[in-house]
């Protein structure tokens, strides 16, 4: 590939309905480089229509077809994909058949950067619910010790976009107690449908404010370019071993046609 291609990045919004793909695709608008071409997709409903997945058993049911549509990314010579929920979901599955290209999503993307600016730091969740299955990927992560503590506003998924006012409140008034009672010197929005909230949120509360879903866009770009500029491709070893081709033909459940249910395309520029 030339230099000057633009790098193309896939955002999979992973829900069978693609009710948000245009919130993803406005921030892409809003934070992609000049020279990258990012695609929002949803999955098909019957992946799941879901307008969220904060349910085990929801996710579950997507992860079949977030798997899918790794393959069919790397496949279709995508740089990276970035998964866009919280909890990561099928992040290692979805790597062991993406190809050369690299696959992020938002938790371990805004840990990455939450270290990178502070020694400690706080996660503001949407319910307790979440608190379990978000702290066993900090813990993978390595971040343990450098949590303050996770805080939830008990605000559903889809609540987050249905009245802004209070949402800012909310998390304006959770993150002053993790900043002031707890010392986080950085937080991080555990909901990638907090977006447009953080700019607000950092300049009130004196800490870097990471929105998760442009961190696993960012951090999918960053990764992108230095596969490009430095020929560093995801190791295929050990435990990051792939299935052989012969056997994902033979058993035929991966397939990567008919993957997405929509998709936006940003154009580069």
């Amino acid at each position: 590939m030339a230099d000057d291609e633009p790098l193309r990045i896939m955002y999979l919004n992973p829900v069978g309905t693609p009710d948000y793909d245009e919130v993803f695709a406005d921030m892409a608008r809003g934070c992609k480089q000049p020279n990258t071409e990012v695609h929002i997709t949803s999955l098909k409903q019957s992946d799941g229509g879901f307008t969220h997945i904060e349910f085990r058993s929801y996710e579950t049911v997507v992860s079949t077809g977030i798997v899918r549509a790794a393959r069919a990314a790397g496949r279709a010579g995508f740089d990276a994909l970035a998964i866009g929920c919280f909890y990561d979901t099928a992040l290692h599955d979805a790597r062991e058949v993406s190809g050369d290209m690299v696959v992020t999503a938002p938790c371990s993307a805004s840990l990455e950067i939450a270290a990178s600016l502070s020694n400690r730091f706080g996660i503001i969740v949407g319910r307790r619910k979440w608190v379990n299955q978000m702290n066993a990927t900090v813990r993978d992560n390595g971040m343990a010790e450098r949590l303050s503590g996770f805080y939830h506003v008990e605000l559903g998924v889809n609540d987050f976009q249905t009245d802004h006012e209070r949402t800012e409140r909310l998390l304006h008034e959770t993150g002053r107690r993790a900043v002031e009672d707890d010392f986080a010197e950085a937080l991080i929005l555990g909901c990638t449908l907090e977006i447009g909230f953080y700019r607000t949120l950092s300049d009130n509360l004196g800490v870097p404010v990471i929105d998760p879903s442009i961190a696993a866009l960012k951090r999918a770009e960053y990764a992108a370019g230095l596969k490009r500029a430095c020929g560093w491709k995801p190791s295929r070893k050990w435990s990051c071993e792939s299935p052989s081709e012969e056997e994902i033909e033979q058993f035929g459940i991966i397939g990567d046609e008919d993957v997405f249910g929509n998709r936006i395309v940003v154009d580069a520029g």
